[in-house]
């Protein structure tokens, strides 16, 4: 591997791991907005925004970890 590949392979990493947290977070702010606003329907929805919200955040906090564990050297059983 080329040291522009290694570059460009952890920069794309870095830029991934950065999404999984963003994409976790819009879950985690939809579902507070389906859960406490109108969005969804007039006075709230809690019966579908908790389970986003909690969805939410497992993937925010969880998604980067996974694929941290992932791309460990060496491979982590």
């Amino acid at each position: 591997m080329t040291p522009h590949e290694d570059r460009a392979m952890w920069r794309n990493r870095f830029i991934l791991m950065n999404l999984a947290r963003i994409a976790g977070t819009v879950v985690v702010l939809v579902g507070l907005l389906v859960w406490q606003g109108d969005l969804a329907r007039e006075g709230g929805w809690p019966l579908v925004g908790i389970p986003m919200v909690a969805v939410g955040l497992v993937a925010s906090f969880g998604a980067p970890r996974a694929l941290a564990r992932k791309w460990r050297t060496p491979p982590v059983e």
